[in-house]
């Protein structure tokens, strides 16, 4: 498949990509190059094989859901300079 020089501006005023007049046939180039290779690789047969999440066979060693810090409500609330029913108040940023 081959990108005609309207595809190319089209595509890239849809990326809101600035392209030049003399940019346009390397950026064509590189697109079908891009293009070919998708190609080559959807010709590949994976009938038979099994979808997969990750290149390597490992599994997540996961930790026990534990509370290991204690309660710094009081300390935080503290310092804060603005509270109200337990919220912090903060200046509005957006009009």
């Amino acid at each position: 498949m081959s990108l005609s020089d309207d595809q190319i501006r089209r595509i890239a005023r849809l990326a809101r990509i600035a392209l030049q007049p003399d940019e346009s046939a390397e950026l064509a180039d590189r697109l079908n190059r891009i293009l070919t290779l998708i190609g080559e690789m959807q010709a590949v047969d994976t009938a038979g094989i099994e979808p997969m999440s990750h290149a390597l066979d490992v599994v997540q060693r996961l930790r026990p859901d534990e509370v290991t810090e204690t309660d710094q409500r009081e300390r935080f609330h503290a310092v804060a300079p603005a509270l109200a029913d337990d919220l912090y108040l903060v200046p509005k940023v957006i009009e």
